[in-house]
């Protein structure tokens, strides 16, 4: 149905990322956004009009992330990236069964939408589980199943699979191509050159997104930089880099690794946030931004991380860039914002979403003002404004979302799922897994 929001603040999320006063977007009855702009020169429309107060801005863009493992929220939590893998993460997935998976995906789910998140870039297993959880609650993601090798994991059976499934239901799928299909090699250092070799010529030649795992932590990945300098270097000798790729952490990166990212359009999923509490290590984000590289934010998993919040991710990453630099300009509130919205999507190789203009998904986020951050009011300057929604109120007074024209998020509660039945699906599970 067509619908005009009609709101005093909407922030497009356009590459100078301007503020627009009392401002209307339109959306047609595909879900797609029609029109952005003053109220005062909109064209004439007989479309039902929704009045918000506050502020109007897309969807966030969560670039990588395991949201099923809500399930395993809180284990392990003080504990280096490998030991926490090893010892306590992947021990506890060897007892997941295929609906666990769908059940931690749909408080995942629930929860960022209640954040203003609409679209996540997911890595886990049980593709089919995640996308009907997703369908559920009214999300859009961009699904990779793994391809890694551990006891009992076939790589090939695997690629297979993901094969299949797109060849049938193709890349994108599901109202307002809600889903997207992609390949999920975990690392360099869970999957032979045969495999990732292998799965990046499959991704190519369906024109799917590969979201990797890329140099997160200092002390992975060690026989390929003893043999080829460092991952990227080695993945560009596969052909890796030669196809859509989403490089997850990508922290230990010398000079030459960020310009291969940069003459191959490899997008980067930034997680501060995870990053820190694993003691990972801090991006080179301004580097990679200068040389232009497509940057996203990332939550990583709510058992690394341990929530789904992106506004959180925004802080963080302009606190981190600024410590890392020792330049409190680097990385500015609007910077920060794109990062989440349109940056995201350019990092995903998505020009349907992250911004609201005409073309694109209408994924909404409707702020309102009614909490301490903005207690001044809408009348001061709009980098005060943004200044405010940033650094102080972040996902506090996200109130409703919408994904491709259907609301899905109103007054702060999903409109799609019973959120205290799926909470309570998630404490079953989780005792069972601890059992």
């Amino acid at each position: 149905m067509q619908r005009r929001f009609h709101a005093p603040v909407v922030l497009p999320a356009d590459p100078s990322c301007s503020l627009l006063r009392d401002a209307v977007v339109d959306v047609d009855a595909d879900g797609r956004i029609s029109y952005c702009g003053p109220a005062a020169t909109a064209p004439g429309s007989a479309a039902p009009v929704t009045t918000l107060t506050g502020i109007l801005l897309p969807g966030l863009v969560n670039t990588h992330a395991h949201s099923p493992m809500t399930l395993l929220r809180g284990m392990g939590g003080d504990l280096p990236l490998l030991p926490w893998l090893n010892e306590i993460i992947w021990p506890a997935e060897a007892k997941l069964r295929a609906d666990d998976v769908r059940t931690g995906m749909l408080l995942g789910s629930v929860e960022m939408l209640r954040h203003g998140v609409t679209t996540s870039a997911e890595m886990y297993f049980e593709g089919e589980q995640l996308v009907d959880a997703v369908l559920t609650t009214g999300g859009r993601v961009l699904v990779a199943p793994p391809v890694m090798e551990l006891p009992g994991l076939d790589w090939r059976a695997q690629l297979k699979a993901i094969e299949r499934w797109i060849d049938t239901d193709g890349l994108r799928f599901g109202p307002g191509d809600r889903i997207e299909l992609g390949y999920g090699p975990h690392s360099a250092y869970m999957l032979s050159s045969e495999g990732l070799r292998a799965t990046a010529e499959s991704a190519r030649s369906r024109g799917a997104l590969v979201q990797i795992h890329i140099a997160e932590a200092a002390a992975e990945d060690t026989a390929v930089r003893a043999s080829h300098g460092s991952v990227p270097a080695f993945l560009q000798e596969l052909g890796v880099l030669d196809g859509r790729v989403l490089a997850a952490h990508a922290i230990h990166l010398s000079d030459a690794d960020i310009a291969l990212f940069a003459a191959h359009g490899v997008g980067m999923a930034h997680c501060p946030g995870s990053n820190a509490k694993l003691a990972s290590g801090i991006a080179r984000i301004a580097d990679l931004r200068a040389a232009g590289v497509a940057v996203g934010l990332g939550t990583d998993g709510p058992a690394s991380n341990d929530d789904i919040d992106l506004w959180e991710e925004l802080q963080l990453a302009a606190m981190f860039a600024r410590l890392a630099t020792g330049d409190s300009t680097v990385l500015t509130a609007a910077d920060v914002f794109l990062l989440a919205t349109r940056g995201g999507a350019a990092a995903l190789g998505r020009a349907d979403i992250g911004a609201i203009e005409a073309g694109r998904w209408a994924d909404l986020v409707h702020v309102d003002l009614d909490d301490p951050a903005f207690a001044c009011g809408l009348d001061v300057p709009d980098v005060q404004l943004l200044s405010n929604l940033v650094w102080a109120a972040g996902s506090r007074r996200v109130r409703d979302v919408w994904v491709a024209g259907e609301q899905v998020v109103a007054d702060g509660e999903s409109l799609k799922v019973d959120r205290a039945k799926v909470q309570a699906g998630v404490a079953e599970t989780a005792a069972r897994l601890r059992a």
